[in-house]
């Protein structure tokens, strides 16, 4: 049987977390509701690319939408240049989005994301010309972006530019420039969780109690929290919630294997072990319960791991073998669908 060569993207990375990680503040386990953050977008323009913008060429041929956006963008400064005379390579019509905390204030700052609409092959160097964005397709402006995006130390800067080098970041590009709307705040106020977990949920409805006083806290279901304040309290509500983030909660680890496919890392958190089971695919066989021997350890292509195997002596048995992140991924999922782990198996 032969061996199937291949050679991992990255190392196996295996984190294993304590049954009981380490204590974290109610604040950041949780968000008060009616504090959804707003997202952003707009389209608008990078330029001064190095010849790698989009291929436009005039009003008929290549990238069209961007020969009119710069077309009316000049208009608007009383520059009237017909299409077919335009020759941007080294400008990039592009999205930008960006998402925002429900309390930003106008005049505050926050990073935007940029990202090619067109065939521009790098927007690394370039500078984003300021573009409105919006809450949703028919909404007002509400803030403006605009900034250089910048280049990596060291990188090569080529006329084909480079992998991922069509989308980036600004960091503080963004600029509020409206209100935006209210936060809902009608009834008694409710902790959300980031994570539902019904245990999460009991033990910081507990730790509240502990910290404040009994029934100040119950848990609804695993992702909401109702709050009772104290006599008192309900004059300064602000002061009584940032008291209640400050309350440190003891978070139960979770059982959970994350597996990147497109290069075959792996995480595993908790307490995560690997019952007995047997996975074949084409050229590896991985079984696991039964005390190895010296003929399976010489057989190509087969894994024999004894009783006790964990997470981790899996992901170094198939790194040693030459397993490729496909198969890495096909054994995880067939552990699982075998009942042999028990912890979720999230592939990404």
């Amino acid at each position: 049987m032969a061996v199937r060569r291949g050679v991992l993207g990255a190392l196996l990375v295996l984190a294993s977390a304590l049954p009981l990680a380490a204590q974290s503040r109610v604040g950041d386990l949780t968000f008060r509701e009616g504090e959804i953050p707003v997202r952003l977008v707009g389209y608008g323009l990078v330029v001064g690319l190095d010849g790698t913008g989009d291929r436009s060429f005039g009003s008929n041929v290549g990238a069209v939408h961007t020969v009119r956006s710069v077309t009316n963008l000049l208009r608007r400064f009383n520059v009237e240049i017909p299409a077919d005379r335009l020759r941007l390579r080294n400008v990039a019509a592009v999205l930008v989005t960006a998402e925002v905390p429900a309390y930003l204030r106008p005049g505050a700052r926050f990073e935007v994301q940029v990202a090619s609409v067109g065939d521009a092959t790098s927007l690394k160097g370039g500078v984003l010309w300021m573009t409105p964005l919006l809450s949703g397709p028919d909404a007002p402006p509400i803030a403006t972006a605009q900034g250089a995006l910048p280049v990596a130390t060291g990188e090569a800067r080529t006329r084909y530019g480079s992998r991922g080098a069509a989308s980036g970041r600004i960091a503080d590009g963004g600029i509020l420039e409206a209100a935006l709307p209210p936060v809902a705040g009608d009834g008694a106020p409710r902790l959300l969780l980031r994570t539902p977990d019904l245990t999460l949920a009991a033990r910081i409805a507990a730790a509240i109690d502990s910290a404040v006083g009994p029934g100040t806290a119950v848990a609804q279901d695993p992702g909401a929290i109702a709050l009772t304040p104290p006599a008192g309290a309900t004059d300064n509500l602000m002061t009584f919630l940032a008291s209640v983030d400050t309350v440190r909660v003891t978070v139960p680890s979770a059982s959970r294997i994350v597996i990147d496919a497109r290069n075959g890392v792996v995480v595993a958190g908790g307490d995560v072990s690997v019952s007995d089971a047997v996975v074949s695919l084409s050229g590896l066989t991985v079984r696991v319960g039964t005390a190895p021997d010296t003929a399976a350890a010489v057989i190509p292509g087969m894994l024999a791991l004894g009783p006790g195997t964990t997470v981790q002596d899996v992901a170094a048995g198939l790194r040693a073998l030459g397993a490729t992140a496909t198969d890495v991924v096909a054994v995880f999922d067939g552990l699982r669908a075998a009942g042999a782990v028990t912890a979720t198996v999230v592939i990404r």
